[in-house]
């Protein structure tokens, strides 16, 4: 697997770990509809959080969240609009970024509610 890879599935292990310590459910990781994907859907209370995982080795090109571009938030609107229906949930959806990039020799995690509508 390519060290790319590799730091982004570890990311994606953090950020569902902090969820989870968070008293939040995950539901699925990795779920996918047509084009897109989405890194982890997890739930607290009656809140579906729709959550995009950026990990990055350094913040020398900028912080992980700015990556998330309009494309990535369109395809993400569209997944979870199928996963809701095709659950047949009844929930408030909102969408998360989980930022997580390497300062030194620890990595820091930054849970951004409400990252785009």
């Amino acid at each position: 697997m390519a060290e790319h890879n590799e730091l982004g599935k570890f990311g994606e292990e953090l950020a569902v770990a902090f969820l989870q310590q968070n008293g939040y459910e995950i539901l699925e990781t990795n779920w996918t509809f047509q084009k897109a994907e989405i890194d982890i859907i997890a739930q607290k209370e009656n809140t579906l959080a729709v959550v995009e995982v950026k990990t990055r080795s350094s913040i020398e090109f900028g912080l992980p969240q700015d990556f998330v571009k309009p494309k990535k938030i369109q395809l993400l609107v569209k997944a979870v609009n199928e996963y809701v229906i095709s659950n047949d949930l009844d929930v408030e959806v909102r969408f998360d970024i989980v930022s997580i990039y390497k300062e030194g020799k620890e990595y820091k995690l930054e849970h951004i509610e409400e990252a785009f509508y």
